[in-house]
């Protein structure tokens, strides 16, 4: 079976691996404070000019549940669109912190102030929970990405309302290097509060880092690290891997393979006529076929299916850092067959 349903099914990028392997029998401190995750933290500031808190995690939701455990009060609530990953995929995960999560429609899977002005003209009083964060993602969870005139504009809507800004990363390699892209890593530390950048969805075998910017949220974070299970005995195997994404910008190597290879296989499809539930921005192609072609892709391609309660059924490929011209000439011909 041919993947290209998922960013995360390899186990990582040999470079990750070989690096690891040469560090195999060093004794590291544990917790985060080793030298690797250290050097890693000063390889991400880099690309920040400002001073920043990185932490390592080991996954995207652990990233979100602790982040809204640590910043949020008790009373308080995040606003997010109907598609964001915490609303969607997270299994109930936030709310089991205890934090509702308000969610708006969106437009291409992302936030627009005006929705956020219309959560707070109707959440205005203590009877219900306060809005106190803005969640959004980059890229989409329909592949979209922000410009940096659309954060700009979130930051004063938030700033107006004195609400954090706090982006899920989870793609943002392959946000940050899309050809419809403006904006870097220190245009998120200029514009956020917090976000994180994504590792295993970028050729990791695990890990994400975590960047706090806002100077509120860095006090006493490691308590809430340990509380909630992040803090991961042996972090050094994450800071390794970060070591390696960001020594020689290997990161933004290989969110631009993936988006090239989604180029081409969005190339390929429209020159076959298949339609497109949403234009091609970042590695995330969505495209409607018909029930038998879904059944006839299935026997040789894994692929995801959604079905959205507007729009009906819609198929999701996906290409990585590994995927090969082969992969996609593969598609071709199957859908040529058909």
């Amino acid at each position: 079976m041919i993947n290209i349903k998922n960013d995360y099914s390899e186990v990582a990028h040999p470079k990750v691996l070989e690096h690891i392997m040469a560090y195999s029998m060093q004794v590291n401190a544990p917790y985060g404070e080793d030298k690797h995750c250290l050097h890693a933290a000063q390889l991400i500031k880099g690309h920040l000019n400002r001073e920043v808190d990185i932490h390592f995690v080991s996954g995207g939701t652990l990233a979100n549940i602790l982040s809204m455990a640590a910043f949020l009060r008790p009373y308080q609530s995040i606003i997010a669109v109907e598609t964001a990953h915490i609303a969607d995929n997270e299994t109930g995960a936030i709310e089991g912190t205890g934090h509702k999560v308000i969610t708006v429609e969106g437009e291409d899977g992302k936030m627009t102030p005006k929705e956020i002005e219309g959560v707070m003209s109707i959440y205005t009083h203590e009877h219900k929970t306060q809005p106190a964060l803005v969640y959004i993602t980059n890229a989409t969870e329909l592949g979209t990405v922000y410009t940096k005139g659309e954060l700009i504009a979130l930051r004063e809507v938030c700033d107006e309302h004195g609400l954090l800004l706090y982006m899920d990363g989870a793609r943002l390699a392959a946000a940050l290097t899309s050809e419809f892209s403006d904006i870097s890593l220190g245009d998120l530390a200029e514009l956020t509060d917090a976000f994180f950048i994504g590792g295993a969805k970028n050729g990791l075998m695990f890990g994400e880092a975590l960047v706090l910017v806002n100077d509120r949220l860095k006090p006493d974070f490691r308590y809430m690290y340990k509380n909630r299970g992040a803090m991961f005995s042996k972090g050094f195997l994450m800071g390794m891997q970060f070591e390696v994404l960001f020594e020689n910008d290997l990161y933004f190597e290989l969110g631009r393979h993936a988006n090239r290879m989604a180029a081409l296989m969005a190339e390929g499809l429209l020159a076959r006529g298949i339609e497109f539930y949403k234009p091609r921005v970042t590695n995330q192609i969505f495209v409607r076929l018909s029930d038998e072609q879904i059944e006839r892709l299935s026997e040789k391609f894994l692929f995801e299916v959604f079905q959205y309660p507007k729009d009906g059924k819609v198929v999701r490929f996906i290409t990585t850092w590994s995927t090969t011209q082969e992969t996609i000439d593969l598609l071709m011909d199957f859908l040529d067959g058909q």
